[in-house]
């Protein structure tokens, strides 16, 4: 499998301060048309404006979705398409797919202040799209084994019926605690919007569901080597070990998880489907790629200099 955290040009990811802006926007554009779609809500009054609204807004996720999925789906044709080999591709990018061993991780670990741990949680926090639901909604009339995986899936994250064990309030403590809870759209960077607006894409979105669980089998492979790093920070700075939690449990639950969603969602589905692989294969890349743009966009907040690792 050839390399895929290519180094690319360190110019083209100097933005201008406008074009900087208008990804800004869209993807706050973004992010209310998710909220609207997803928070539940009242009717309202329906007007052919705000129809019209609704569906520029959907025409331009689509016009975002084609454009990430145009960086990375030359690379996805490598994606054997017997279940085994496919698992073992899928299970490879974990060590050569983009964003991985990111040296921002090593960074937060060894040598970050507080207050640029904030700044990390804030925006991560912030681009929080809610692991939980975007699992309930891939789910939507997969095969029977995929189906039981998701729901092992989800129950784990709804902490076995437990409030005190759901995965979304654990987080929300270290925000607590951090005091970063409730940041605004304004004053996130778009990097990390962007990156729940394509998780909300593939898994809301069924044209894309395929891709979702590429996408989501992608987080669940490569969470824990990160989440290792951002405890180390969080204890090296001496952050309430409660607060810690959420990230010593993904550490450690993840690699269950991913070994799950391999044996019982990725290579059933290939050997029953194996014409949705490339969909799968882009699914995973398009969120390696997405997170290795936003932690490139962290480690230039904290003036690192460091090879990027975005494909273009």
């Amino acid at each position: 499998m050839s390399q895929l955290n290519a180094v690319e040009d360190p110019t083209q990811f100097c933005d201008d301060p406008c074009e900087t802006r208008r990804k800004l926007d869209f993807h706050i554009e973004l992010s209310l048309l998710n909220r609207s779609r997803l928070e539940p809500t009242l009717p309202g009054v329906l007007t052919p404006e705000s129809i019209a609204e609704c569906h520029a807004s959907e025409r331009r996720e689509n016009q975002f979705m084609f454009t990430e999925l145009g960086k990375i789906s030359a690379l996805a044709t490598e994606a054997p398409a017997t279940p085994s080999e496919f698992g073992e591709w899928f299970d490879e990018l974990r060590h050569n797919g983009p964003g991985q061993y990111d040296p921002l991780f090593d960074y937060l670990a060894e040598e970050a202040t507080y207050e640029e741990l904030r700044w990390f949680i804030r925006q991560e926090v912030a681009g929080e799209a809610g692991f939980e639901d975007l699992v309930a909604m891939v789910q939507l009339k997969m095969p029977q084994q995929a189906k039981l995986e998701l729901a092992r899936n989800y129950w784990d994250e709804m902490g076995h019926g437990k409030p005190a064990g759901m995965h979304g309030p654990l987080l929300c403590r270290v925000a607590e605690v951090l005091n970063v809870q409730q940041t605004p759209l304004e004053d996130t960077v778009w990097e990390s919007l962007a990156l729940a607006n394509l998780m909300v894409a593939v898994t809301y979105n069924r044209r894309f569901a395929y891709h979702g669980l590429g996408a989501l089998g992608a987080i669940e492979l490569t969470a824990p080597t990160r989440a290792v790093k951002v405890v180390e920070a969080l204890e090296r700075l001496g952050v309430d070990r409660d607060a810690s939690h959420y990230f010593r449990l993904h550490a450690t639950v993840d690699i269950r998880h991913w070994r799950g969603w391999r044996d019982n969602i990725v290579e059933p589905i290939v050997k029953q489907s194996p014409h949705v692989v490339q969909a799968m294969a882009e699914g995973a890349l398009l969120r390696l790629n997405a997170g290795a743009r936003t932690f490139d966009r962290y480690r230039r907040e904290f003036g690192l200099c460091a090879p990027l690792a975005e494909l273009q």
